[in-house]
């Protein structure tokens, strides 16, 4: 079985896999039931159903394609941080520019009583990027 931190490295990969393909039930099983994003400029998204709508939202306008670098993983027991550098390229379905975001982000994981972990909380500090 992978180590913790192993477990947080795929759960990343699997996230963005997921997102590219539009897999919006995985990409729910990766975060907790009361998670919460922070995104600047916007109130807090709280909960899965608030990420589903905005996904599906998105999904219905974009392909979402995305990327990240681990900086660092610290776990303490049942949680952990990660703070990565992230891309999102959201490419249009049809005409217009894609959009390109980058920047840090700080993500706080729970390991569940069936040994998963599952993002809590997500702090990003994506700006514009030209393409």
């Amino acid at each position: 079985m992978p180590n913790d931190e192993q477990q947080i490295r795929d759960l990343i990969t699997e996230w963005h896999r997921a997102t590219a393909v539009g897999d919006l039930p995985k990409v729910l099983t990766l975060m907790a039931e009361d998670v919460v994003f922070l995104v600047a400029g916007h109130p807090p998204m709280r909960s899965r159903d608030t990420f589903a709508a905005s996904f599906q939202g998105a999904l219905k306008h974009f392909r979402i394609e995305s990327s990240s670098e681990v900086q660092e993983i610290s776990i303490a027991g049942d949680m952990a941080y990660c703070w990565s550098h992230l891309s999102v390229v959201m490419k249009p379905l049809n005409a217009g520019l894609p959009k390109h975001r980058a920047g840090y982000v700080l993500t706080v994981l729970r390991k569940t009583p069936d040994g998963n972990w599952v993002v809590a909380r997500d702090a990003n500090m994506l700006s514009e990027v030209p393409l």
